[in-house]
C-alpha cells in the first residue's frame, strides 16, 4: 500500500514538473521536443520577396508578426490538449488506486469480523466445558452402585432402542400422511386483471356461450319432454318414470340415467356420431373473428356486450331478489302459504313412513311434470287461475317494483290531499279528467300555465314524466340558441319541449301535431354505430327539421308521437270529409 501511495506521489510530481516546464518562457526548444514537438515554418527567400510590398519595408515585418501570432495560438491550442490528455490519465489512474483501496478497506473489515466469530466460539466452547463439566460432578455425586447402574443402564438401553425402532417404522409407514397435515400458511395471491380488448371480449363470449351449450340442452330437452314434443318419447319416460316411482326405483333410474349419460359422451369424445337428443340441434355458423376492427365494430361490439350483460344481470337479479322477499314476508299472504306448506311437510315427515312420503312426492312430481304443465300450457287461462307455484312465483315484487309501489303510493297521499286542499275553490261543473289536468304541474310550475295552453291539455301516460333530451335548432345561429337540455312531452294535440334553464318562458317550444309535415328517426353523430338517439321534426315554420337528441327512450317517444300523429291527422281528416 505505501509503495501505491509513492507511485501517487511521484506520478503528481512529474505532472507538476511537467506543467511547469511548459508553462516557462525560458525553456529550450529540445525540452519541449520532449514532450510537444512543434513545427515551426521557414520562409524563403522568394516568399520573402512575395510579402514584400511595393510601398515600403514594413510589410515583410506585418507578415512576420502574423506568422509568429498563429504560431503561440497553435502552440496554445497543443499545450492545453496536453493538460486534458494529462488530467484524463491522472483521473484514471487515481479511480482504479481508489478501487484497489477499498477492496483492501472491505478486506481488512472481513479479517476483523472473523476475529470477532474466533472469539465468540471460544466463548461459547469455554461456557460448553464449564457446563458439561458440572454435569459430570452431579452424576457423580448421584450414581447408584455399579450392579444397580448396570440394569438400569441395560433396561434404558433396550427401552430407547424399543422406542427409535417403533419410531422408525411408525415414521416410514405414516409419515408422508403426517406431512400433509401440516398447518402452512395460505398464500395470498393476487390475480392480475387483463386490459380490455375487443379480441379478448369477442373470444370469451364465444367460450361462454360454448360452455352454456349443455346445459341450454338439457333444459330444451326437459321442456320437450313437458311439452309432448315427441309423443312417443313423453310417453315412453312417462310411463318409466311413474313405474320407477311406484316400485321404488327412482334413485336407481337418476343414477342409471347418468350413466348412460357419461358412457355416451365418452363414445362421442372417441370419434362416434350419436345424437341422443329428443329437439334436433341446430348448428349454428361459427364468423371467423376478424383481426383489425374500425373503431365503430369496436363500440358496437361493447355495446352489445353490455346490452346482453344488462340483461342477463337483470334477469338473476330478478330470480334473487325475489327468493329473498318470499323469505323475508314482504308479502305475508304469500309468504303464509309457504310457511303452511313447510309445516305440512315436516308433520309428515315425522308421522308418515318415508316410502310413503317419497312415494306422494314422487306420483305427484310425475303427474304435475308431463300432465298438469303441458295442460296449463296450452290453456293460460286456466294457469292463470288455478297454477299455485305460477301465481306465486309472478305475484313476487322485486326491489324495483317496491321501490315503484311505495313512490306511487306517496304520490297519491300527495295528490288526495292536495285535491282536498283545492276542492272548494274548484268549479262545481268540472269533471274528474279536467280536475286531473287542471293541477298536472312540471318542476316549474302547473302543465298548462307553462306552456299557455287549455287546461285540458295534460301530458299522456306514457309520458307523465317527460323524456329527457336536447332541443338542436338548427336554425339558429347562436351557441346558447342552437342548443337546449329539457323535457319533452306529448299532449293529445301538442308537443312540448320545457327548457331546463331558468328564465322566461321563449325558451320553451310548442308545436302542433297537425302542423308536423315528416317526423323520422335521427342520427346526430354519424361516427357513432346504430340507429342513433334523436328524432327529427319538420314543420312550415322551420327552415331545417328541429332535432330532439340525446334521448335514451327514443323509439318509445317516437313510437308515442307517431300514433298520436296519426290519430291527429286521421280524426281531422274524417272530421274535414264530414
Amino acid at each position: 500500500m505505501l509503495r501505491r501511495l509513492d507511485k501517487i506521489r511521484f506520478r503528481g510530481h512529474k505532472r507538476d514538473d511537467f506543467l511547469d516546464l511548459a508553462e516557462s518562457p525560458n525553456a529550450s526548444d529540445t525540452e519541449c521536443s520532449d514532450e510537444i514537438p512543434l513545427k515551426v515554418p521557414r520562409t524563403s527567400p522568394r516568399d520573402s520577396e512575395e510579402l514584400r510590398d511595393p510601398a515600403g519595408p514594413g510589410t515583410l515585418i506585418m507578415a512576420t508578426g502574423v506568422q509568429d501570432f498563429n504560431r503561440t495560438e497553435f502552440d496554445r491550442l497543443n499545450e492545453i490538449k496536453g493538460h486534458l490528455e494529462i488530467a484524463l490519465l491522472e483521473k484514471h489512474f487515481l479511480q482504479e488506486e481508489l478501487r484497489k483501496l477499498r477492496e483492501e478497506t472491505n478486506a481488512e473489515m472481513l479479517r476483523q469480523e472473523l476475529d470477532r466469530e474466533r472469539q465468540r466460539r471460544m466463548e461459547l466452547e469455554q461456557k460448553v466445558q464449564e457446563v458439561l463439566k458440572a454435569r459430570t460432578e452431579e452424576q457423580t455425586a448421584q450414581q447408584p452402585p455399579k450392579g444397580q447402574a448396570q440394569a438400569s443402564n441395560g433396561a434404558e438401553r433396550r427401552s430407547q432402542g424399543l422406542s427409535s425402532r417403533l419410531q422408525k417404522w411408525f415414521y416410514e409407514r405414516f409419515g408422508e400422511y403426517v406431512e400433509d397435515f401440516r398447518f402452512q400458511p395460505e398464500e395470498n395471491t393476487v390475480e392480475t386483471e387483463e386490459p380490455l380488448s375487443a379480441r379478448r371480449l369477442t373470444e370469451n363470449m364465444r367460450r361462454l356461450k360454448r360452455g352454456a351449450k349443455p346445459v341450454t340442452n338439457f333444459v330444451k330437452n326437459l321442456s320437450a319432454l313437458s311439452d309432448w314434443y315427441s309423443v312417443y318419447t313423453s310417453a315412453i319416460a312417462f310411463t318409466v318414470y311413474m313405474n320407477a316411482v311406484w316400485h321404488g326405483w327412482a334413485i336407481p333410474l337418476f343414477l342409471f340415467l347418468a350413466i348412460l349419460r357419461l358412457s355416451l359422451n365418452y363414445l362421442i369424445a372417441r370419434g362416434w356420431r350419436i345424437q341422443w337428443s329428443i329437439v334436433p340441434e341446430v348448428s349454428e355458423p361459427m364468423e371467423p373473428p376478424k383481426e383489425d376492427l374500425t373503431v365503430s365494430e369496436k363500440f358496437q361490439l361493447v355495446l352489445d356486450v353490455a346490452q346482453k350483460a344488462q340483461n342477463l344481470f337483470g334477469k338473476m337479479a330478478d330470480i334473487l331478489e325475489k327468493i329473498k322477499n318470499l323469505f323475508m314476508w314482504v308479502q305475508p299472504e304469500i309468504t303464509q302459504k309457504l310457511y303452511v306448506a313447510l309445516w305440512a311437510a315436516f308433520l309428515a315427515s315425522c308421522f308418515f313412513p318415508y316410502r310413503l312420503v317419497g312415494l306422494t312426492v314422487g306420483l305427484y312430481a310425475g303427474i304435475k311434470f308431463f300432465l298438469i304443465d303441458f295442460i296449463f300450457k296450452r290453456c293460460p287461462r286456466l294457469r292463470a287461475k288455478y297454477d299455485t307455484p305460477y301465481i306465486i312465483w309472478r305475484s313476487l315484487p322485486t326491489d324495483p317494483q317496491l321501490k315503484e309501489r311505495s313512490s306511487a303510493a306517496v304520490a297519491r297521499r300527495l295528490q288526495t290531499t292536495s285535491s282536498r286542499s283545492y276542492v272548494p275553490s274548484a268549479p262545481a261543473g268540472l269533471g274528474k279528467e279536467e280536475d286531473a289536468g287542471r293541477f298536472h304541474s312540471t318542476k316549474k310550475g302547473n302543465f298548462h300555465e307553462i306552456f299557455n295552453l287549455t287546461e285540458n291539455e295534460r301530458p299522456l301516460a306514457v309520458c307523465e314524466n317527460g323524456w329527457r333530451c336536447c332541443l338542436i335548432n338548427r336554425d339558429r345561429k347562436m351557441p346558447t340558441d342552437y342548443i337546449r337540455n329539457g323535457v319533452l312531452y306529448v299532449t293529445e294535440n301538442y308537443l312540448c319541449f320545457e327548457s331546463s334553464k331558468s328564465g322566461s318562458s321563449k325558451r320553451n317550444k310548442v308545436i302542433k301535431l297537425v302542423d308536423i309535415t315528416d317526423i323520422q328517426k335521427y342520427k346526430v353523430l354519424s361516427v357513432l354505430p346504430g340507429s342513433g338517439m334523436g328524432i327529427a321534426v319538420s314543420t312550415p315554420s322551420t327552415q331545417k327539421p328541429l332535432v330532439f337528441g340525446a334521448m335514451v327512450h327514443r323509439d318509445e317517444a317516437f313510437e308515442t308521437i307517431l300514433s298520436q300523429y296519426i290519430k291527429i291527422t286521421s280524426a281531422a281528416a274524417s272530421g274535414g270529409d264530414s
